[in-house]
């Protein structure tokens, strides 16, 4: 009875600091009510499993089943029981006693150890280019060698590592409402490291300059150890750097991106090779940023991770190391807490005094804001020897985006090559390029595969489903009864497609706490029916919105795994229940614009859908249609597995609009049945296909592919969705709600398209800024000229959400690769010119008709 009484007391204090936004709340419900603050569920999809086709050892033997059942931790709720010991004064002190009982491994001599390594010794003897043997006097190169060291890492402090953990728990419980994190993954992690005895690389996405210190704080309070970070040197200044090296950071010296033929960049480079391997070595866990830093324009992928995961790879090649552990890592946010309201900011150094300033303002406005919730998801680890045997027999013929599209978009050809696209926008910095051309390749793939497996196993936000839900179904406005229909049927589809999402709880609660969060971007306004009307404020807001509805495009756009949808037979409708669910609605939004895409060439956009579904799409012609929309778009948006072909990537796509219903097969008298799994004779352009591109489908063989055709249906589906429906073993919502009055295939399907009509907008509105843009100009002088016209755009058409500086660049750097802009060097810098074939106005307009084919306005 105390503890309730005590639940019920702080319920009362968290309502009376949001009476404002609680009133407003209560008059549009006709009630009070009580502000609950979101949970996470015991039972979640298990998601995070490691590439069963490049890593199949990994994949079964470091998983078993029973970890799934292990739940949830909030690792920042420490208490009592968290101490080994008990009374009063314990429960006042358990953060300072928490921090004291962390195992921080004692200081080892690794500086004495760096510099007596092989290839330190070889510089300073000058037996390697750069050493005392060609001009230099051994001492100044040992000196030199010391100076670099401390540059990378300093020795780690253990009584400011605790003070730090100390001051850290308490700074995140004022921030954060929790930071969960499954147990189950934690003890898989465990296990892995303990049976194989490896270190450990933990691979992770960078959302906020925060991760840097709190990912090492949930995995120092799960019995990890002190986690060695690495972080860029642009987001620190000097001060902050010295601070973070005796905390674990690790930092690549200036010297090591100088050219190959330079002498202190040979020796900043042997000295950074000798501190990797002494730290792999020592089994020390090593945390690397695989995107760039928040607020960096420019590629998705980290050239600095990059060069940190190529050092490891040299390591296990070279035999310093016999393998290593990567596990991928994901953390993400309901809003990222560092997150500026000024979306077109540049990456500045973050001081000391600057981030002291930031954690004062983060407090005082304690109580003021709704609080944050916070996932970090840590995936299946797998060996990267045994990667690197099995990914070098995926690798295939490539080509460049300009040898795959420019003639289709002028025209002049109509056969999409059976390659894969070559598209690289991420710089390769020194050390990288020290190693071999084939080890490059690797290095970079395998970050585009954990990166991969780190964003689909990210959790889905309230905020990313709200988000696409207000920005590309109800930028006019919408109900809050209807709204809170549609958010519980946009997590379901979200959760039959095996994501995970970082929130449960009551449906009411939750999108309240949601729209509080995006308050600065939305408009609630009272109507007399006793409801609210929830509008997005106009104007640039609606970048930030479109922003945070990125977090779900990976939900649609994955893979789909094998045995989801158990039951569903190939080329029908399905309309009944599969294992107690509905079958899932609808494929992914790339797809959705390709058969838009083919429905806009025959009938007008403003025909009746009634009439679009009578036509009839031959199978070449989506396979065609996706396969020009896949190249099209930027692998940074994609990050499609290197290990799958666009081909295997297009089949498994078509297999999963026949199974929901999207596709019905259209057989002709004679036939074999579209669903005829029987055994067929391979031909033998089959037999010799790489193993790679088999599929379990019936269409493997090309030949009858070419008489086969589908049509579009667009009835309306029969199962209705309804608040509590069973998710594993838990009951997600505890409000009744009906959809099926309100869902609509064709709506539904406008709203899958209109997830990337922020990308192609943009690349539609950058051909059209051809014939106005002042070129020849440096890259940066002709982005800054195209985002100008996009937000001068996006005030007479309203159309804020491409009004971005990353989709100005991604518009660039395409149309340089598909041949549109040329590039030539310079003293300025690399100057971009319009390429003599796209002068003309014909070609631009046939490239921006190319383009907004797969645009649903």
């Amino acid at each position: 009875m105390v503890t309730m009484l005590e639940a019920r007391l702080q319920t009362q204090q968290r309502n009376t600091q949001n009476s404002q936004e609680t009133g407003l709340w209560s008059s549009g419900f006709g009630m009070k009510l009580e502000a609950v603050t979101p949970f996470l569920g015991k039972y979640r999809p298990f998601v995070g499993r490691c590439c069963q086709t490049c890593t199949p050892k990994s994949w079964e033997s470091l998983f078993h089943r029973s970890i799934m059942d292990l739940g949830f931790c909030n690792v920042i709720l420490v208490k009592e029981e968290n101490t080994r010991f008990r009374g009063w004064l314990v429960r006042r002190l358990c953060y300072f006693l928490w921090s004291l009982e962390q195992h921080i491994p004692p200081c080892q001599d690794a500086p004495q150890k760096i510099m007596e390594s092989t290839g330190v010794q070889n510089v300073i003897s000058g037996r390697a280019p750069g050493g005392a043997g060609e001009g230099q006097v051994p001492g100044l190169v040992k000196k030199e060698v010391q100076r670099i060291l401390g540059h990378i890492q300093a020795p780690l402090h253990p009584f400011l590592l605790r003070l730090f953990s100390w001051a850290l728990l308490r700074f995140l419980n004022c921030v954060f409402l929790n930071v969960q994190l499954h147990k189950g993954q934690m003890k898989m992690v465990h296990k892995a490291t303990q049976a194989q005895g490896l270190p450990l690389v933990l691979l992770s996405t960078h959302k906020s300059l925060l991760d840097g210190i709190l990912l090492p704080f949930v995995l120092l309070s799960q019995g990890l150890g002190v986690l060695r970070v690495v972080w860029d040197p642009r987001t620190c200044s000097p001060t902050l750097r010295a601070l973070l090296k005796k905390l674990g950071g690790l930092f690549l010296p200036p010297e090591a991106n100088l050219t190959l033929d330079s002498s202190e960049g040979v020796l900043a480079r042997a000295v950074v090779h000798a501190a990797m391997e002494q730290l792999l070595v020592s089994r020390q866990p090593l945390l690397i940023f695989l995107e760039e830093p928040p607020g960096a324009q420019g590629p998705r992928l980290s050239a600095l991770g990059q060069t940190w995961l190529g050092l490891v790879v040299q390591a296990v090649q070279v035999g310093v190391i016999p393998d290593a552990m990567l596990v991928p890592v994901a953390i993400t946010y309901d809003l990222v807490p560092d997150a500026p309201c000024d979306v077109y900011h540049a990456l500045v150094p973050l001081g000391l005094w600057t981030g002291a300033l930031a954690v004062l303002r983060s407090l005082w406005s304690w109580g003021r804001s709704p609080r944050v919730c916070v996932r970090v998801h840590l995936a299946q680890p797998f060996s990267l020897q045994e990667y690197t045997t099995n990914a070098r027999s995926c690798w295939g013929s490539r080509q460049t985006l300009e040898q795959l599209l420019q003639p289709i978009v002028l025209g002049q050809c109509n056969v999409v090559p059976d390659t894969e696209k070559e598209q690289e926008w991420t710089p390769a910095t020194g050390p990288l390029l020290a190693l071999k051309e084939e080890d490059q390749l690797l290095v970079r793939r395998l970050s585009r595969h954990v990166l991969n497996a780190s964003v689909t196993s990210s959790a889905v936000m309230s905020t990313a489903i709200m988000a696409a839900l207000l920005l590309f179904k109800h930028q006019k406005g919408v109900f809050l009864s209807q709204l809170l229909g549609e958010f519980s049927w946009l997590t379901e589809e979200t959760l039959l497609r095996g994501f995970d999402v970082g929130f449960s709880g009551q449906l009411r609660c939750l999108v309240q706490h949601t729209l509080s969060l995006l308050r600065a971007h939305v408009v609630l306004l009272r109507v007399h029916q006793g409801d609210l009307l929830v509008v997005p404020r106009p104007g640039p807001g609606l970048t930030r919105l479109a922003r945070l509805s990125t977090e779900l495009l990976p939900a649609f756009l994955s893979e789909a795994v094998g045995g989801e949808s158990p039951g569903l037979r190939l080329g029908g409708t399905c309309r009944g229940e599969v294992n107690g669910f509905p079958p899932r609605a609808w494929p992914f939004p790339s797809l959705a614009c390709a058969v838009r895409g083919l429905l806009a060439g025959r009938v007008p956009p403003e025909g009746p859908w009634e009439l679009q579904g009578i036509e009839l799409l031959s199978q070449n012609e989506l396979y065609r249609q996706i396969l020009l929309l896949l190249h099209l778009l930027p692998q940074d948006l994609l990050l499609l597995q290197p290990c799958q072909s666009c081909y295997c990537y297009c089949q498994e796509v078509l297999d999963r609009l026949i199974q929901c219903g999207l596709l019905v097969a259209e057989e002709t008298p004679g036939s074999r049945a579209a669903c005829d799994t029987g055994r067929q004779r391979l031909s033998a352009k089959l037999l010799w296909k790489p193993s790679g591109d088999f599929t379990d489908s019936d269409s493997d063989d090309f030949e009858e592919a070419e008489g086969r055709f589908f049509r579009v249906s667009w009835e309306k589906p029969r199962w209705g969705w309804g608040g509590g429906q069973a998710v594993g073993a838990t009951l997600i919502w505890s409000v009744p709600l009906q959809l099926s009055q309100q869902s609509r295939c064709p709506d539904f399907f406008l709203f899958l398209c209109r997830l990337l009509s922020p990308l192609l907008q943009a690349f539609a509105q950058a051909a059209t800024f051809l014939h106005q843009g002042q070129l020849p100009d440096t890259e940066s002088g002709y982005t800054e000229q195209l985002l100008q016209f996009l937000q001068a755009t996006a005030q007479e058409e309203g159309f804020f959400e491409c009004a971005d500086p990353n989709l100005a660049i991604s518009a660039v750097w395409t149309f340089r690769d598909l041949g549109v802009l040329q590039q030539t060097p310079s003293p300025a810098g690399p100057m971009l010119y319009l390429s003599p074939t796209f002068t003309s106005r014909e070609n631009q307009e046939k490239l921006e008709q190319f383009i907004r084919q797969f645009i649903c306005s």
